[in-house]
């Protein structure tokens, strides 16, 4: 059998000044194999290019909060929604952002000349603006037309801070209004596409309400919705009921939203006593109740007393 070649280390030729040439075993320096090198930096820089195409989807699908100058952001770039806010809430909302800082960011559209159009956060915008901050902490979004847009702003008051029915009513009038949606019953349907059908209902009689009384209205926005539906049923059924809502309400001059309902909820109730009177001849009218009966008009005359009395002797034997 042959013998297995013994591996030895390789030798290497040295000179010395005193001890002239001379073999020595030295072993020769280790080293990692450049494929390895080469694999490494390809896998290194496969990772850093992946997060960079992470972050710039993450940027452009506005995935990532910006701080952004408060002075840039434009707060009605959009029709807004919300048409007040509640004092109680707002300081609320304020003592909050004071004590632990911005934790929601809003919502923006990049616009031109370096400013930014608000699409949802107003109530944190204006509590910023309340404490005098420099900065607010923003998503930069890019809806495909106003349409998103719009309908971006309302689902996060839906969420965050429910509106009002005017409110709901109102921003579907005045995205109809502006031809964003070709009418009013269009823009419920897409801005509201995720409340229960009853409720989308709902704020199609609060148009009709802001419609027929909008201008004659102080509060409207305080309206509660029981009253805003039995107001929009009776204006349905009583064409001239808007006509006397408006003259009680510029009679009253209501100084606030309680005052306003009391003079609503009294000419509802006046509705709601329906008159007995009929007219039962040409020129008679008769108004009759259990216990009482009254005639009026042009024919109550003398004549028409005496046959009466007549009639009523004759009945009465």
């Amino acid at each position: 059998m042959a013998k297995r070649k013994r591996l030895e280390m390789p030798v290497i030729e040295t000179k010395s000044p005193d001890l002239g040439t001379k073999s020595v075993q030295t072993p020769l320096p280790r080293t990692r194999m450049p494929i390895s090198d080469v694999a490494g930096d390809v896998a290194g820089r496969a990772a850093l290019e992946e997060v960079a195409r992470e972050m710039t989807a993450a940027e452009e699908e506005g995935r990532v909060v910006k701080k952004l100058p408060l002075d840039k952001v434009v707060a009605h770039h959009l029709s807004r929604d919300r048409m007040g806010f509640d004092d109680e809430e707002m300081e609320a909302l304020v003592a909050s952002i004071e004590a632990r800082g911005q934790q929601a960011p809003i919502e923006v559209v990049r616009l031109s000349g370096g400013l930014f159009g608000l699409i949802s956060g107003l109530r944190r915008l204006d509590a910023l603006h309340r404490l005098g901050a420099s900065h607010v902490l923003a998503l930069v979004k890019a809806p495909e037309g106003s349409q998103a847009a719009y309908q971006a702003m309302v689902e996060e008051n839906e969420i965050r801070a429910g509106l009002s029915f005017y409110e709901r009513a109102n921003i579907a009038a005045v995205t109809a209004e502006q031809g964003v949606y070709p009418d009013e019953r269009a823009a419920v349907r897409a801005l509201f596409a995720h409340v229960p059908k009853a409720k989308r209902s709902k704020i199609l009689k609060f148009v009709t309400l802001r419609e027929e009384l909008g201008a004659s209205l102080s509060f409207p926005a305080a309206i509660p919705e029981h009253l805003g539906l039995r107001l929009a049923k009776g204006i349905a059924g009583d064409p001239g009921l808007a006509r006397r809502l408006d003259a009680a309400l510029q009679k009253a001059a209501p100084e606030d939203a309680a005052a306003e309902r009391q003079v609503l909820e009294a000419a509802l109730r006046a509705q709601a006593r329906p008159s007995d009177r009929r007219e039962i001849a040409p020129g008679l009218y008769l108004e009759a109740k259990t216990g009482r009966a009254v005639l009026s008009g042009k024919a109550v005359n003398p004549a028409f007393l005496a046959a009466l009395e007549v009639w009523v002797r004759a009945q009465n034997p």
